[in-house]
């Protein structure tokens, strides 16, 4: 549904041409109710960016220029203008005078902002993603457990307490999701590396996206809930090998579900 009409150009820096979009894939009119207000750069922001990590406008792609997009979403140009600067400033796009906007390669997008990671939980490659959040998980939550053990604060521990008691006596998929995200960032506070809490805001999104994908039936639950239980107990007594231990069995476990999806 990508307009046929396609004209190439150089993109600054690129050896390989580049694609215009000329028209927006599957247009049609944006509903101007969701865009009223303070926050309309950023939602038309939202709609481009999430274009542009679904695949519809690929690394290289000249997108419409503001004129189009304003038609587009019934918006300001300067509402526009400003989206693309958000969207610069997320490394999904580069802009230069006479030639437009361009998608940046994706290995340039900042995966670590927290729109991005939104938008790329809910792109066709959604189970691409998941298994990427995963394999993040393996590689640092068991050691910031250990961490947890050796350095959490009695405050600290309530709030992993409360989360673990709180996934156990939800009433509902949202509020155990929610506590889920909750007990799992509160042990990345609690291991007392700084660079590891901006970090877990930033995947909170993915880490929500991760656990709705793998809550499944009630066995399953109550298998999980005493899986975090186990890592909330070596924490609390403060046993480092026993909680990377622990951590490492329900990545496993949240493995075989994924798996089997």
């Amino acid at each position: 549904m990508r307009d046929g009409n396609k004209k190439t150009a150089k993109a600054p820096g690129k050896k390989a041409p580049a694609t215009h979009a000329a028209e927006p894939p599957a247009v049609r009119r944006v509903d101007a109710a969701r865009f009223a207000g303070a926050s309309v750069h950023a939602s038309v922001a939202n709609e481009i960016g999430l274009r542009i990590v679904r695949g519809d406008y690929p690394p290289g792609t000249i997108l419409p220029n503001e004129a189009k997009w304003s038609q587009t979403f019934d918006v300001s140009r300067s509402a526009v203008r400003e989206a693309i600067k958000m969207l610069m400033a997320k490394s999904l796009l580069a802009s230069r005078p006479k030639i437009g906007s361009w998608v940046e390669p994706k290995e340039r997008w900042n995966l670590l902002d927290r729109d991005v990671l939104a938008w790329y939980a809910t792109s066709p490659d959604r189970e691409v993603f998941l298994k990427t959040v995963q394999e993040f998980r393996h590689i640092i939550e068991p050691e910031a457990s250990a961490f947890a053990a050796m350095r959490r604060s009695e405050e600290q521990m309530a709030e992993i307490s409360q989360a673990c008691r709180e996934m156990g006596e939800a009433a509902n998929l949202q509020e155990r999701t929610r506590a889920d995200t909750r007990f799992h960032l509160a042990i990345l506070r609690a291991s007392g590396n700084d660079l590891l809490v901006p970090l877990g805001v930033l995947i909170e999104s993915a880490f929500d996206h991760l656990f709705v994908f793998t809550t499944r039936e009630a066995d399953d639950l109550q298998h999980a809930q005493k899986l975090h239980e186990a890592i909330e107990r070596n924490i609390r007594l403060k046993r480092p090998d026993a909680a990377r231990n622990a951590v490492r069995r329900l990545l496993a476990n949240t493995d075989a579900v994924i798996r089997s999806r």
